[in-house]
């Protein structure tokens, strides 16, 4: 565990105030959830997934898509790339997103595009392609999102399964 050499005191109501500068360098926003945990004599926090537990589902769900429709499918937290293909994953996998995939987050954007554009997964790299984006929501909060890729024209079917995918994944945070 590394040190900052950085102390704080807790306040009457037992709060203390992460630094701006640790805040930053992990990329926790205002209003962020942190896990707590503890080992020993150590308080630990960490940045809070809702989508930590659908990892898994979201792999399998993104596998399935490519290797029956030949479609790439990736899954996104409010902040990394969760779940893509098998053949993306070095690339992209647990990265953070680009700034135009959170703001798809922030506006609740469903986006579907046909004209071969740059989309911007991550800042530094982009796929070619046309693409369908919708967000996940689970009561009432966008959690993450759903990006179907291809290089040919996408159609209502696509759409539709897009949709599918980030309602399935949505309902499964909210049980």
């Amino acid at each position: 565990m590394e040190t900052t050499g950085v102390v704080r005191r807790i306040d009457e109501l037992g709060r203390i105030v992460i630094p701006k500068e640790i805040r930053r360098t992990l990329g926790i926003k205002d209003g962020a959830s942190l896990e707590i945990y503890i080992d020993k004599d150590v308080v630990a926090l960490k940045k809070y997934s809702t989508m930590n537990n659908l990892v898994e589902i979201s792999n399998v769900y993104s596998e399935t898509i490519y290797t029956t429709m030949k479609m790439e499918m990736f899954i996104t937290d409010r902040d990394n790339i969760i779940s893509c293909p098998n053949l993306r994953k070095k690339e992209y996998l647990n990265k953070s997103i680009s700034k135009y995939l959170e703001e798809c987050i922030v506006k609740r954007t469903k986006i579907k595009e046909n004209d071969r554009k740059k989309l911007y997964i991550t800042e530094d790299t982009f796929i070619e392609c046309n693409y369908i984006i919708s967000p996940i929501i689970a009561n009432g909060d966008v959690i993450g999102l759903v990006i179907l890729i291809n290089n040919e024209k996408l159609n209502e079917n696509d759409k539709n399964i897009v949709d599918i995918a980030s309602q399935f994944l949505g309902k499964n945070v909210e049980e």
